[in-house]
């Protein structure tokens, strides 16, 4: 069965951005092997994108990864044609359920907070893949919307890079996680 995996990078604070979207504390000098992002697109064939992503991706020079399928998920950007996407408003649970009887690779879920925790709440992500880079911003927009949720998660493997990077690879445990608030 096809996975959804998070695949990110976070400030060691928390944050995947600055309030204003900024995200050039991510630049890494002396990197070599990239952490492994080539190795985690070729087991993907699908790339899943909320809209504020997209429009990051437009500032950055383009957000369509060649050679993949992407999905911009959007409930305001109009249903026009955009090379090498498609938009789609659906929920992440039909989108889940959809995707997984299609043939194919992985699914890669990039995004911010509020695309990550509607698919964690709706027990739609299968695995997460945190890059935690080793700056404070003290602000910013975090990995997560603030939904109350308590989602267990098993650790697969840490890796840890020469310019003090560290990658945690989890496992969605759905049978132990829940959308309620846990007890107080």
């Amino acid at each position: 069965m096809r996975k959804i995996i998070a695949y990110l990078a976070t400030s060691a604070d928390g944050f995947i951005a600055r309030p204003d979207g900024d995200v050039a504390w991510l630049d890494r000098p002396g990197l070599t092997d990239e952490y492994g992002m080539a190795a985690f697109l070729r087991s993907v064939d699908t790339i899943v994108m909320g809209r504020k992503t997209w429009d990051v991706g437009q500032k950055l020079g383009g957000a369509v990864v060649e050679g993949k399928r992407n999905i911009i998920l959007s409930r305001t950007l109009p249903f026009h044609a955009i090379p090498g996407a498609t938009v789609e408003n659906i929920e992440p649970a039909e989108f889940a359920k959809r995707v997984r009887s299609e043939r194919g690779r992985n699914v890669w879920l990039m995004g911010g907070a509020d695309v990550f925790g509607s698919f964690l709440s709706a027990g739609c992500l299968d695995e997460i893949i945190t890059h935690i880079v080793p700056v404070l911003i003290g602000t910013g927009i975090p990995l997560l919307d603030s939904t109350a949720r308590d989602v267990e998660l098993k650790l697969k493997s840490t890796r840890k890079f020469s310019d003090g990077v560290v990658r945690l690879h989890y496992v969605v445990n759905r049978e132990a996680s829940t959308t309620e608030a846990p007890p107080p």
